[in-house]
């Protein structure tokens, strides 16, 4: 239960975080405001009023000052230079004892050392 609660919680924060609230908020806005539409205009002028920005509906209007206060309470983060502590000037590299260039032939199956075994393993389904 307090798994489910914690995803629950995770994607909340994700949704909120990215904005995508306020898009859900302006679709209800829209299928309202175009239903409404639909009752008195025809198709053409319900979508025309609906999308043109003109005739916002009380909803949309709450969206817009919505957004505009919360691009308005985000803080500017200032860069600074990163910093790293200084390092040893005497480094040195050391290869493994046993270091090998394996030709370009010993990459396919048949330059192998072990063969596979004889016969092949069956699988379940045979």
């Amino acid at each position: 239960m307090f798994v489910r609660l914690g995803k629950i919680l995770v994607v909340f924060a994700l949704v909120t975080t990215l904005g995508v609230h306020w898009a859900l908020l302006q679709t209800v806005a829209w299928t309202a405001m175009l239903a409404e539409n639909f009752r008195t205009h025809s198709m053409e002028e319900a979508v025309t009023q609906t999308f043109d920005g003109k005739h916002l509906c009380p909803l949309c209007r709450a969206i817009a000052a919505g957004k505009k206060s919360e691009k308005k309470s985000e803080f500017n983060l200032q860069t600074q230079k990163l910093e790293f502590p200084p390092t040893r000037n005497g480094l040195v590299v050391i290869a493994p004892s046993r270091f090998e260039i394996m030709s370009e032939s010993s990459l396919f199956a048949e330059s192998l050392p072990q063969k596979p075994p004889t016969p092949p393993p069956r699988g379940i389904h045979v």
